[in-house]
């Protein structure tokens, strides 16, 4: 199967104004593309973590009146959802890609794991590569990069995934619009493949 590569029209239906014009434009233009990397990457994840993994595309049937300002493929180890797992995300913003690994804040078991995260904090701050940025906030575009971050600021940031009920983390990259644009579909796969497979140790953990 051909892999998809995107579009500065891809990156520019974020730009469109209206609920359901912008919607139309997703399903039309990146669900599409979303669903061709759905299947690739359920089948190679699965492979990769040992457990069946079910690609979710995201719908956002809750909205009424603003229009999503991102979108995304999710990967979890259920067929009915995700949010409600640690799972895995490729999406894009008006700016740029983004590839995670992500526990939100639906995750029962969110604390558990930060716990885990905190125990391990010396393990997981030398196997996160440098180029990886972290997020506390699945809703926001802004990042933490992993560079230059100290074992205490990752400790902190664990913490809160422990107490604080609306605490999400999520890993991984982003990749630039204008370098986005550029990838061919099998460089797009390769590149996501890769940070995937510096994920699937956090996924274990989780």
């Amino acid at each position: 199967m051909e892999q998809p590569t995107f579009t500065a029209s891809d990156f520019d239906v974020f730009k469109i104004d209206g609920l359901d014009e912008r919607m139309e434009a997703l399903k039309e233009q990146i669900w599409p593309k979303l669903q061709t990397l759905g299947t690739h990457f359920s089948q190679e994840l699965s492979a990769k973590t040992g457990d069946e993994m079910f690609a979710h595309v995201a719908k956002h049937a809750r909205r009424t009146v603003n229009p999503p300002k991102d979108t995304w493929v999710a990967f979890a180890a259920n067929n009915r959802g995700y949010k409600m797992m640690p799972h895995f995300q490729i999406g894009l913003w008006e700016t740029h890609m983004f590839i995670w690994f992500a526990v939100i804040y639906e995750a029962p078991n969110k604390a558990e794991f930060g716990k885990t995260l905190e125990q391990d904090a010396l393990k997981v701050n030398d196997m996160i590569p440098n180029y990886f940025v972290w997020s506390l906030d699945h809703t926001k575009p802004e990042v933490i990069p992993h560079e230059g971050l100290s074992v205490e600021e990752l400790t902190s940031m664990f913490k809160r995934l422990q107490t604080v009920k609306k605490a999400e983390i999520l890993c991984g990259i982003q990749i630039p619009r204008d370098e986005a644009v550029t990838l061919s579909g099998e460089a797009l796969v390769t590149k996501i493949s890769n940070a995937f497979d510096h994920l699937i140790p956090l996924y274990k953990l989780s």
